[in-house]
């Protein structure tokens, strides 16, 4: 490393912004003063952090509640610390209990490792590729070579009561719920990743806590210094309510079309607005308190926040590029009510015609996907228009649909031009 760059590491570390803006987004970061002892070594030691992120590739495709860690982590590389981001191949073979009332099915190793090829495409749409910042390991390099006297060693250093202290454990353990021994290996398997990498820093969720500290235990086993831990926020999804999901459709992919996100960007609830730009943005302390503020007094409207955060996500993910035109597309559609250059064609065809009116969550069904009994939920509580005007009944006369804009909610994919016969 240049005398430049240890420069840039020393200056950084001794800014106490650095470290209220690496707090921003966190839900704790433990021990006491962990952070700070963490930084003042490597100035002291003229090194970067060792930042770890373990990720079990247990799905293909990730969504912004995905990215919060991330993005705390390329905060650290933007200060001058390296990431290691490990892809836990073998932990994913074990499976995470955290939060889980029931064993978790066992992946099949085949879909771990394409999981895993498309996790690392997608981080680092977030992270920084220089080999100089980023180390991407698989724990299999580790894991997959421990001899049995090696397993036996590692179980020796705790005990079932302490494995029985996570409170996902204990409430299946209280309910005479299976337990399985192999899920009780993980904890340790994925705090000898610490082990095996260094790690100064661990991050991770709120659920990840237990399985943080055992990382820390196991590195005062081995003889290392113990990594601090900072545990970050969840994200709430599209609702404003439950956490982020694929399975409660209230989700922002990182792969979506640009104009997707950018129109569910804008449809999130004013209340969490800070929320997404406190877990989603790199701003620095002092301008998120000045955000939150305006936000509250007044004097930042909600609308144009919501714009703002979505182009800062999009050029995040997709370059500068993506979130202009994406935002020109919201516009034009959204705010001046114009056709969209590339509005697809809605074709209807004979069998969709029945006493003259055409039964909408049938054709949409064809045309987007999702069920029937989704689009007429759609269309009754107003999420569904024609020319901008929200429709009022599932069974539509054909007269008034022939040559109409068809739009449900703000996705760029379920909107079209409407074909007659």
């Amino acid at each position: 490393m240049t005398a430049e760059r240890c420069g840039i590491i020393r200056g950084a570390m001794a800014d106490q912004r650095l470290i209220d803006d690496l707090a921003v987004g966190t839900v704790e970061v433990l021990p006491d003063g962990a952070l700070s002892a963490k930084l003042t070594a490597a100035e002291r030691e003229g090194r970067p952090l060792r930042v770890k992120l373990g990720v079990d590739p247990t799905a293909p495709d990730l969504h912004l509640g995905h990215t919060v860690v991330l993005n705390k982590l390329r905060q650290f590389q933007d200060a001058g610390h390296v990431a290691v981001l490990i892809i836990g191949d073998y932990t994913a073979r074990i499976g995470d209990p955290s939060g889980l009332s029931k064993t978790r099915p066992r992946l099949d190793p085949a879909v771990i490792d394409a999981n895993a090829r498309t996790y690392q495409e997608q981080a680092f749409h977030i992270l920084d590729p220089d080999p100089a910042r980023l180390e991407v390991r698989f724990n299999g390099e580790w894991l997959a070579t421990l001899t049995m006297e090696q397993l036996f060693e590692l179980t020796a250093t705790t005990t079932v009561a302490r494995i029985l202290e996570r409170d996902d454990f204990e409430k299946r353990f209280n309910a005479h719920q299976p337990i399985s021994m192999l899920e009780m290996l993980y904890p340790l398997a994925q705090g000898y990743d610490s082990v095996a990498v260094r790690s100064d820093i661990e991050l991770g969720g709120t659920e990840q806590k237990f399985n943080l500290f055992m990382g820390r235990d196991l590195q005062q086993y081995f003889g290392q210094q113990p990594q601090a831990i900072m545990t970050v926020g969840i994200l709430p999804g599209t609702d404003g309510v439950e956490r982020m999901s694929k399975s409660l459709r209230n989700y922002i992919g990182v792969t979506e079309d640009p104009r997707d996100v950018y129109g569910k960007v804008m449809s999130i609830p004013d209340q969490v607005i800070m929320t997404y730009f406190r877990l989603l943005t790199a701003h620095h302390a002092d301008e998120i308190a000045a955000l939150d503020a305006g936000l509250a007094g007044g004097a930042l409207n909600p609308r144009d926040l919501k714009a703002r955060l979505a182009r800062e996500i999009l050029t995040r993910l997709r370059g500068v590029e993506a979130a202009t035109a994406a935002e020109e597309h919201f516009d034009k559609v959204f705010r001046r009510h114009e056709a969209a250059d590339d509005l697809q064609e809605l074709a209807l065809v004979p069998g969709d015609l029945e006493d003259g009116r055409v039964f909408l969550p049938k054709v949409m069904e064809r045309w987007f996907g999702a069920t029937r009994s989704e689009w007429r939920r759609r269309i009754e509580q107003g999420g569904v228009s024609l020319d901008g005007e929200p429709v009022a009944e599932l069974a539509v006369p054909l007269a008034a649909l022939a040559g109409r804009r068809l739009k449900a909610g703000k996705s760029a994919a379920a909107q079209g031009l409407i074909k007659g016969l």
